[in-house]
């Protein structure tokens, strides 16, 4: 559990009221996680109080977070970030905290890498960005960044994915850059 996890009580008629929105996604995209049953997973939820209120942060940006898959395994259900385009509440943000310090002026407000660690989340992967694209098209307007690996943020850069012309792209950036159509999407292990 994230320090900040521990921390987080969401209110009674939020709680409420979130789940019932998550509910209805699930419902409405059971595509997204066949043979799994919502019971299933309001049960497991009820158990994390400090994850529910992480997909309320996730569901207040803009997220529309929803489960796309289950590890039989953990017995946790993954919810990934699953708005049409990438969260409206997350965007003009630089990749992490050495890209946002290596500006030197201009700096956008926050981070992808710190407001994903203040919520309790990660960015997508790689394998995740391209799992979520198999189940719609998403980011066909805008662009999100998703969790470089170290060798190329070593080097200064980090990655972002879209979807144009029906196809994935995944493309590079310097960590310091950010633009009002970029943002991230987030996993969540419950």
């Amino acid at each position: 559990m994230k320090a900040s996890e521990s921390k987080k009580k969401l209110a009674a008629a939020d709680k409420k009221e979130l789940l019932a929105t998550l509910q209805a996604r699930f419902e409405k995209n059971m595509k997204r996680h066949e043979g799994l049953k919502w019971a299933d997973v309001q049960a497991r939820l009820e158990d994390h109080p400090a994850k529910l209120a992480t997909l309320h942060e996730m569901e207040q940006t803009g997220g529309e977070p929803d489960v796309v898959s289950h590890d039989k395994k953990s017995g946790e259900y993954i919810f990934f970030d699953c708005s049409p385009e990438t969260p409206k509440g997350r965007v003009s943000v630089c990749y992490d905290r050495a890209g946002w310090e290596s500006r030197k002026e201009h700096r956008p407000a926050n981070t992808a890498v710190d407001m994903a660690t203040e919520m309790g989340i990660d960015l997508l992967t790689e394998e995740q960005y391209e799992d979520l694209q198999k189940l719609g098209s998403f980011d066909t307007k805008t662009s999100s960044w998703i969790k470089a690996p170290a060798d190329i943020r070593k080097l200064g850069g980090a990655l972002y994915g879209e979807k144009r012309y029906g196809r994935i792209f995944l493309g590079h950036n310097g960590a310091q850059s950010y633009y009002a159509a970029r943002g991230f999407r987030g996993v969540l292990k419950v």
